[in-house]
């Protein structure tokens, strides 16, 4: 099995397990707690918020462990919206979906919400975010980078437009730390990170909210976080969270130079077998490991059916999986909706080989061919 879907989820790194195990066996204690283990797994998690700090630039203390993206999602917006009460939200309209529904439910509470659109190159311009702009807007949300294409967005204008008119700014950061250069600047109030996306366990995030800025917990509990995220901490997951960060943060380059490279010989050979395909957003600015692949003449759904057992990749976004609808995102972007249909993504990972990507550039040219020649019909 070739593995080609790093963007739905990562293979954790065998650091990372060495360091979750390690936590599990001799961090037993419950870090609230005032006696020796509990002071002892207390310490080992604050280590580990540094390093979280280290990879996105920021004072651990500005750091809250989470369950992981969809939560650290709904704690910035929801959390900023109790804080404010009312008023209007700023989101993209290529954003997640647990960013996207967080707004829906904010919406339902009397909370109003645009959506400044993408451009068909999928980046978000800053001149829409403007445009939407109402005397009353105090959160704005913008992805750093897309799940589905890759894309990068312009963060560092979009946050300085932000915070120069007294605006909150957070950022989805889920597809970018620990995969590429970034870090949260001067003017992002929050940013979420998820450890599964770049090399660490499920089930652990965090969210970077920077000193001051007015969120409110959404649940309720203990102390735990500041008070922020209560609940008694995944230590073992955080142990993980930690070293994938330590990690990223010592080979980012290397990753990205390899990564680059990988993803560019499965297009290059695939371009190869397959002449009429073509990059969406391939123009702009894109993660190095991620390839939005247009293939006119199939469903993207039936590509990936009919690999399963070889080649893992998906149609369009991983949380839209086994959905025969177009992707909202390149809808967004201009596509047609045959034109979605056919797109599929292959995202690379830092383990896979050269011979990896030639092997897959056939078995996937060999299935279209097959899929032409007899296409099944939709559902």
């Amino acid at each position: 099995m070739i593995y080609l879907d790093n963007n739905a989820t990562t293979a954790v790194d065998p650091e990372v397990c060495d360091a979750i195990h390690a936590s599990l066996k001799r961090e037993t204690g419950n870090p609230s707690s005032v006696h020796l283990p509990g002071r002892k797994v207390k310490e080992a998690i604050d280590r580990h918020r540094r390093s979280v700090a280290d990879l996105i630039g920021c004072r651990p203390e500005e750091i809250f462990f989470t369950s992981g993206g969809t939560e650290s999602n709904n704690l910035a917006l929801a959390g900023a919206a109790a804080a404010k009460g009312s008023g209007h939200i700023i989101i993209s309209a290529i954003e997640h979906p647990s960013v996207v529904n967080v707004c829906r439910h904010l919406e339902m509470r009397g909370f109003r919400v645009s959506q400044a659109p993408a451009g068909p190159g999928g980046v978000v311009d800053p001149e829409g975010i403007v445009r939407a702009l109402r005397d009353d807007t105090f959160l704005i949300s913008v992805m750093h980078s897309n799940n589905e294409t890759g894309v990068l967005q312009p963060i560092d204008d979009i946050a300085a437009l932000s915070r120069g008119r007294g605006i909150l700014f957070h950022t989805d950061a889920a597809q970018s730390a620990g995969k590429t250069s970034f870090t949260v600047g001067r003017d992002v109030d929050m940013a979420t990170i998820v450890s599964h996306k770049f090399y660490g366990p499920k089930g652990i995030g965090a969210l970077f909210i920077r000193s001051g800025t007015p969120v409110n917990p959404i649940l309720f509990g203990a102390g735990q976080e500041l008070g922020m995220r209560p609940g008694t901490e995944n230590t073992g997951g955080i142990a993980g969270l930690g070293k994938a960060c330590e990690i990223a943060v010592r080979d980012m380059q290397r990753r990205i130079t390899r990564t680059r490279h990988l993803r560019d010989l499965l297009y290059h050979s695939l371009q190869s077998r397959l002449p009429d395909a073509s990059i969406n957003g391939e123009a702009s600015p894109r993660l190095s490991n991620t390839l939005s692949l247009r293939i006119p003449g199939i469903h993207g759904h039936h590509l990936v059916e009919s690999l399963k057992d070889e080649v893992a990749f998906s149609a369009g976004s991983a949380c839209h999986a086994g959905l025969a609808s177009p992707s909202g995102v390149l809808k967004h972007m201009g596509l047609t909706d045959e034109e979605a249909l056919s797109t599929v993504r292959l995202s690379v990972g830092k383990d896979d080989t050269d011979a990896d990507m030639v092997t897959a550039a056939d078995l996937i040219a060999g299935a279209v061919s097959a899929l032409r020649r007899n296409p099944p019909k939709l559902t």
